[in-house]
C-alpha cells in the first residue's frame, strides 16, 4: 500500500489533481463523443513536502468577474512590471513591494503551480487590534440509553480525546436519552444542567433563549477570556459557560463523565428506550449558533441506538414494530423515513449556514438511522464510523485518530470554500463530494448540472487532507467561440481553497493547471494518450452513485454496459463481424476491468439506498 500511495503521489504531484482527459476536445460535440465525462478529481489540502507557504495575501486580477490569482501561467513583463491574466487577458500592474521581481528573482506564486498563503482573516480594528481566529470548537453529544459497559467505553474514549485536543480548542458536552441535558462547564464549583424535552421540536432562537445566550452575549464572545484568567463566573462571556478551552475544562469534564449515569427513565418490557437523538443534535446546532461567525466547530455525536421520539424518529418505542429495512426504504414503506429526512435536511441547512460539521459515531447491534442522518453529515463534510460496540477497535482506533497529531493525523480543517476559475470556453457542470453550492452564478456555469452545480463557488464546513472532490466540466456549445487558428492552444483551470487549518490559522491554497486543446478528429492519438483510466474509473463510480441516488428507475448495470460499449466502439480497432479482431489502445487496457468489477459489485447490484446502516438486508 505504501508503494501504491507513493506512486499516486508522483502522478498527482504537488497539485493533487487527476483528470479523465489530459488533452481536451475543442467542441461540445467532440467532447460528447469521448463518452467518459471531462472531469477532474482534486485533493484540496493534501500535504506535500514541496508545498510553499507565503506569509502575505495573494495578488488578484483586477477584473471583478475574473478575480483570479497570480500564477506561473501568467505572462509577465519584468521591465514594465505587468502581468497578464491567462483567464481574461487583463493587464495588471505589480504593486510596489514586487519591485525586485525579475526572471532570476521570482516570487513563489510565479514558480509553483500550487502555493499556499497564510492570510489574515480579519483586519485589525480599534476595538479588536488582533487578527487571531477563534479557536475550533468540539461539542460532544453522548447517548446515555446504553448499557453501563458501553458507557464505560465511551467515558474512556472521551477522556482520551480531550487530552489530545489542542489546549485552546473549545469543548462542550451534551448528554441525551429521554431528555437532552446541556452541561455547563464554566463554573465547576456549582455545575448546572439545562434540560430540554425530547418530544419537542425547538428552534435555534428557543435554544439560545433557554440557555441565556442573548444577542449581547454573542457580541461579548468577541472578547474571549479563558477561565484561567477570568475573575469569577460573571466575567465569562455567556457562550463560555458551555464551551471552554480543553486545558481549562479537562478536570470538570472528567468529573461530569465520572458522575454520568445511564438514562434513568424506565423502559417497560417489550419497549425500546426513549431516545431523542434529533432533539439533541438540534440543541447542539443551536448552541453552536451562538459562537462567533466563522468559528470552526464539530458536533461529535456518539449514538447507541435508534431515535424513538421527537423529530428525527425512525421507529416507535414498541418492539413489535421492526426498524425499517433496506427493502422498506426501497418500497417507500418506512412510515417515519420522509419526516426524519426532512428534519435532518433543515438541520443540515442550519449547520452549513453556521459553517459547522456533524460527525457520527454509531456503535450498536441495531440500526441508528444513518440513512436519515446522511444528508446532514454529507453536506457538512462530516465523518461516519459504524461499529458493533464502543469497545470495538473500529470505534476506539477511529476516534483516537481524529484527534491525534503526527503522520496518522487526518488534518481536520474547518470553514472551507472553493472557487474555480477557468478559460472562457469551459463551463462548470458541478461537483460530486462533501460540499454545498454557494449559488454564485457566472458565465462559467453550464446549463446541465451534475451534483452541486449552477455556481462557481462551494462551501465545505469540514475538510481534511484526504478530502477529494470531483468537478465535471463542459465545453462551450458555440463552435464560433473556437475559430480555427485564433483560439489559444492551452486551457487553464484555477482552484482556490480558503480554509481554517488544524491550528486555527487562515489559509488560502491556490492550484493553477493547464492542458492542451486538441482537435479530436485530427489528433485522436494525442487525445487517447491523455486518457487517465484510473481517474476515469473513480469518476464513473462517483457519477453512477449519484445517478442511482437521484434518478428513479435508473438501471445502473445497463448504463455502465452501454458506456463501455460506446467507449470501445469509439476508440477500439476492429473488423466488422470478427470479434477476435478487436484491439484496444494500451491507454484503455485496464478500464474495462474496472467497469466489469464495478458493475458486479454490491454497490451496483443491490437496489441502492444511500448510507443505509442495514444495507445487507437487501
Amino acid at each position: 500500500m505504501a508503494d501504491m500511495g507513493a506512486g499516486l503521489e508522483s502522478v498527482e504531484g504537488i497539485d493533487g489533481i487527476r483528470m479523465t482527459w489530459n488533452a481536451w476536445p475543442r467542441s461540445k460535440v467532440e467532447a460528447s463523443k469521448c463518452v467518459i465525462p471531462i472531469a477532474t478529481s482534486i485533493n484540496l489540502i493534501r500535504s506535500h513536502p514541496e508545498l510553499q507557504i507565503l506569509p502575505y495575501n495573494p495578488l488578484r486580477c483586477k477584473t471583478q468577474t475574473c478575480n483570479s490569482i497570480l500564477n506561473p501561467h501568467c505572462h509577465v513583463d519584468y521591465v514594465a512590471k505587468i502581468w497578464i491574466c491567462p483567464f481574461c487577458f487583463q493587464r495588471n500592474h505589480f504593486p510596489q513591494h514586487y519591485y525586485m521581481i525579475s526572471e532570476s528573482n521570482l516570487p513563489g506564486e510565479l514558480y509553483y503551480t500550487t502555493i499556499e498563503y497564510a492570510i489574515s482573516s480579519n483586519p485589525p480594528t480599534n476595538n479588536n487590534p488582533t487578527t487571531t481566529i477563534p479557536p475550533p470548537v468540539f461539542l460532544f453529544v453522548l447517548d446515555t440509553c446504553i448499557i453501563e459497559e458501553e458507557l464505560d467505553y465511551v467515558r474512556s474514549a472521551l477522556k482520551q480525546a480531550i487530552g489530545l485536543l489542542p489546549d485552546n480548542a473549545l469543548v462542550g458536552f451534551i448528554s441525551f436519552g429521554t431528555q437532552v441535558q446541556v452541561h455547563e462547564l464554566g463554573y465547576s464549583d456549582l455545575p448546572k444542567v439545562y434540560i430540554f424535552r425530547g418530544t419537542k421540536d425547538i428552534t435555534k432562537e428557543q435554544v439560545l433563549d433557554q440557555l441565556g445566550l442573548s444577542a449581547s452575549a454573542q457580541r461579548g464572545a468577541a472578547g474571549y477570556t479563558p477561565k484561567s484568567v477570568a475573575n469569577g463566573f460573571n466575567s465569562l462571556p455567556a457562550i463560555h459557560r458551555f464551551l471552554l478551552p480543553a486545558s481549562d475544562c479537562e478536570y470538570t469534564l472528567d468529573s461530569v463523565l465520572d458522575e454520568l449515569q445511564r438514562d434513568q427513565w424506565p423502559v417497560p418490557p417489550g419497549n425500546r428506550a426513549k431516545r431523542c437523538t434529533g432533539v439533541a443534535l438540534n440543541v447542539a446546532a443551536g448552541l453552536l449558533g451562538a459562537c462567533m461567525p466563522g468559528t470552526g466547530a464539530r458536533i461529535v455525536a456518539l449514538v447507541g441506538g435508534p431515535c424513538t421520539e421527537g423529530p428525527g424518529k425512525i421507529v416507535s418505542e414498541d418492539l413489535s414494530e421492526p426498524v425499517r429495512s433496506h427493502k422498506d426504504l426501497e418500497k417507500d414503506a418506512a412510515s417515519h423515513f420522509h419526516k426524519a429526512v426532512k428534519f435532518y435536511d433543515n438541520l443540515a441547512k442550519q449547520l452549513v449556514s453556521q459553517g459547522h460539521v456533524l460527525d457520527l459515531f454509531a456503535s450498536a447491534l441495531d440500526q441508528v438511522g444513518v440513512a436519515e442522518m446522511k444528508v446532514a453529515v454529507e453536506r457538512t463534510g462530516g465523518l461516519v464510523v459504524l461499529a458493533e460496540s464502543f469497545g470495538h477497535s473500529v470505534f476506539k482506533d477511529s476516534f483516537k485518530r481524529i484527534y491525534e497529531n503526527g503522520e496518522q493525523s487526518l488534518g481536520l480543517s474547518f470553514n472551507g470554500t472553493l472557487e474555480i476559475n477557468c478559460s472562457k470556453d469551459i463551463k462548470i457542470q458541478g461537483i460530486i463530494g462533501p460540499c454545498t453550492s454557494l449559488e454564485k452564478k457566472g458565465p462559467s456555469c453550464a446549463d446541465t448540472v451534475i451534483g452541486q452545480g449552477n455556481t462557481t463557488s462551494w462551501k465545505m464546513c469540514g475538510l481534511d487532507k484526504n478530502t477529494c472532490l470531483t468537478v465535471f466540466f463542459d465545453i462551450s456549445p458555440s463552435e464560433r467561440s473556437n475559430p480555427p487558428g485564433t483560439s489559444q492552444p492551452q486551457l487553464y483551470l484555477q482552484f482556490v481553497t480558503n480554509y481554517q487549518n488544524t491550528e486555527g490559522q487562515a489559509r488560502l491554497r491556490v492550484t493553477t493547471v493547464t492542458r492542451r486543446w486538441v482537435d479530436s478528429a485530427a489528433n485522436s492519438e494525442e487525445l487517447v494518450e491523455g486518457f487517465d483510466q484510473e481517474a476515469a474509473a473513480v469518476v464513473m463510480a462517483r457519477y453512477i452513485s449519484l445517478k442511482m441516488e437521484m434518478e428513479e428507475e435508473f438501471d445502473a448495470t445497463r448504463w455502465l454496459d452501454r458506456s463501455l460499449i460506446r467507449l470501445c466502439s469509439r476508440f477500439g480497432d476492429y473488423r466488422k463481424d470478427e470479434p477476435t479482431s478487436f484491439t484496444l489502445n494500451p491507454c484503455f487496457s485496464i478500464f474495462p476491468q474496472f467497469m466489469f468489477n464495478l458493475r458486479r459489485s454490491q454497490f451496483v447490484q443491490c437496489s441502492y439506498i444511500p448510507w443505509n446502516d442495514n444495507s445487507s438486508v437487501a
